[in-house]
């Protein structure tokens, strides 16, 4: 219920126009009951233009009309901020940009004054805040040197989540979003510069899905989440301490699910420092006519899907269906088995995928290879592993990773030429860093993976063994004649032991050919228009530009050709025959690992 005096009655005609309003004359005051959700934005604007609203965000509002963060800045600054929400669209999709001393916005709303119809505005001087304000006709001389900015607002997309039935716990709760600030930086502009800011809203599980696809395809309302999951992973501590707005409670098997935030411009208007500025208070939002169906939405009609990649600590991700299909061919292809040797059984579903995803997150990989099972031979490696490993190296390289490879000891100086080779033959456009691990001590693998041991501060996100013996029951290693071959090999699988042992530290095992599908996958996903927007948040431009890099990075039948020359000139041998020929364990490299190759690059180009 909210109340307004006989004073106010020029708006009651307005107001009528709401069905699900009730009237009622109570001797010198008019009482207004009813649901705010169904207010004609109109109405809405009126009332908070009159103070009536006894309310503190516009959160359920004119439920289906789009709201609008707002920004007001001297003229001066304008064609620096536009470029600022140009270059981070996730946060700042511009819906109007105003003249100087411009208070209406005639695309967006009939019958609409800037400087009355939000329900609280704040006042920037210098950068610091310094109150706030129901009104800015005091400033009306400044104003007319000032310029508006619209700006998207989630509370436009609230109708779109509830119509397929995903709850949303502010309202039930009665009560604003939470907002937080994030350690991930802006693409700045000028003087424009800050870090994200986002919205939390907790999402059963069960519906992830259909909020990510209820939302994606609302660009002007933020769009898609911009990340699923531990909210540490974003420089968020404590979700019970927003920056801006209420707490809100999850109920249990709830998500905490983030979408870009429009307060990104209030804390870029903060660090402009300018003489004068006005933001709305956040949760303050202005209501305009424009229906969110209205909206200009992805002319894609790509589907997004929500897959989980690690339980410590929890993180989903985004791909598209084609992209999340394309992946699974690839995965089909790899589990044959050619050989007869039984390995069907160690394929597991969507592991592809799931490794992928995991991958495109990661800043920093460590891959191992290198089977000694030639224990009469100098050097006793086979060449299974290397191939794929440096197949998979150089698309984590295009793709900016930090990748380093560890291997044994006694054969740092064989893998330092093969690595050498690869880069003059192009198949590497740099060297890969070569470590090794002897595992010498108990906390040996922890110091190893972590600076100084500590389980916080981890130097690698994933760790993918190629082709690599691991220790059997009794303390040794094997190769695949049941032959002893400890001496040869250093315990580097300690290492995926204490992997298990370290939140957010992933762990894969490929086969050679399950290297080239990973760097198969790892195109599609990066060329992948959804699952690009998630990986940079919604912030600075689509990284697209650089598909013709990560394409030359593929593998390739002359690149891997080449590469096969190379080991046997090294001396390395074929796993099954310890033949010296174009054989990748017993199976010929023409027409069996070749046609492979060809067959996986059908699946992305």
């Amino acid at each position: 219920m909210f109340k307004t005096t006989i004073a106010s009655l020029g708006i009651a005609s307005t107001i009528m126009a709401s069905p699900e309003l009730k009237i009622t004359s109570m001797d010198e005051e008019m009482v207004f009951t009813g649901s705010l959700k169904s207010l004609l934005p109109l109405t809405v604007r009126r009332l908070i233009r009159f103070n009536i609203l006894n309310i503190s965000n516009t959160s359920g509002m004119a439920e289906g009309y789009k709201q609008a963060n707002v920004v007001i800045l001297h003229k001066s600054l304008a064609d620096d901020f536009e470029k600022f929400c140009h270059a981070n669209d996730g946060p700042l999709p511009l819906l109007y940009r105003s003249k100087p001393g411009e208070w209406k916005c005639p695309s967006l709303s009939s019958n609409c004054d800037i400087r009355t119809d939000c329900l609280l505005y704040r006042i920037y001087e210098y950068g610091a805040c310094t109150g706030t304000l129901t009104s800015l006709k005091d400033y009306f001389d400044q104003l007319k040197d000032m310029v508006t900015f619209y700006l998207g607002c989630s509370f436009s997309f609230e109708k779109a989540v509830h119509k397929v039935g995903v709850p949303l716990r502010n309202f039930e709760q009665k009560c604003n979003i939470s907002m937080y600030k994030t350690d991930i930086p802006c693409c700045g502009v000028a003087s424009f510069c800050c870090n994200l800011v986002v919205t939390m809203r907790p999402i059963p599980e069960d519906k992830l899905e259909a909020v990510v696809g209820a939302t994606y395809p609302l660009k002007d309302s933020h769009g898609a989440p911009i990340h699923i999951g531990n909210p540490g992973l974003l420089g968020i501590q404590n979700l019970s301490s927003p920056d801006y707005g209420d707490p809100v409670q999850p109920h249990p098997g709830d998500v905490p699910v983030f979408w870009a935030c429009g307060v990104t411009g209030v804390e870029a208007v903060s660090n402009c420092k300018s003489p004068l500025a006005f933001t709305h208070s956040p949760g303050c939002m202005f209501v305009t006519d424009l229906k969110n169906e209205d909206a200009a939405v992805h002319n894609s009609k790509e589907i997004p899907k929500v897959h989980c990649i690690s339980q410590n600590p929890l993180h989903y991700s985004i791909a598209s269906e084609t992209a999340v299909q394309k992946i699974r061919e690839l995965e089909s292809l790899i589990g044959v088995d050619p050989g007869d040797r039984g390995v069907k059984h160690l394929c597991c579903q969507d592991e592809l995928l799931k490794t992928c995803l995991s991958l495109s997150h990661a800043r920093s990989v460590l891959i191992t290879t290198g089977f000694p099972t030639h224990f009469n031979h100098e050097p006793p490696e086979e060449n299974d592993g290397p191939p794929g490993a440096i197949a998979m190296a150089a698309m984590l390289q295009s793709l900016e990773k930090h990748v380093v490879i560890v291997t044994d000891q006694r054969a740092m100086s064989l893998n330092k030429k093969i690595i050498e080779d690869a880069v003059q033959q192009g198949v590497l456009k740099t060297p890969v860093p070569l470590l090794s691990y002897q595992g010498d001590a108990a906390e040996s693998a922890l110091m190893f993976l972590c600076e100084n041991g500590n389980l916080e501060r981890p130097r690698f996100d994933h760790l993918i063994a190629i082709e690599r013996a691991g220790m059997a029951a009794d303390g040794n290693y094997y190769n695949a004649r049941k032959v002893n071959i400890k001496h040869l090999v250093d315990p580097i699988d300690e290492l995926f032991l204490a992997a298990h042992t370290i939140p957010g530290v992933t762990t894969t095992g490929v086969s050679n050919w399950g290297g080239y599908a990973v760097a198969c996958a790892l195109y599609i996903l990066n060329t992948c228009e959804i699952h690009d927007r998630y990986l940079r948040k919604a912030i600075g431009f689509p990284r697209l530009s650089k598909k013709a890099n990560w394409a030359s990075a593929l593998p390739s039948i002359t690149k891997e050709e080449k590469l096969l020359k190379t080991l046997i000139q090294h001396g390395v041998r074929s796993g099954v025959t310890a033949s010296l020929e174009m054989e990748v364990d017993g199976l010929p490299f023409y027409n069996i690992h070749s046609l492979m190759i060809e067959k996986l690059l059908e699946q992305i180009l």
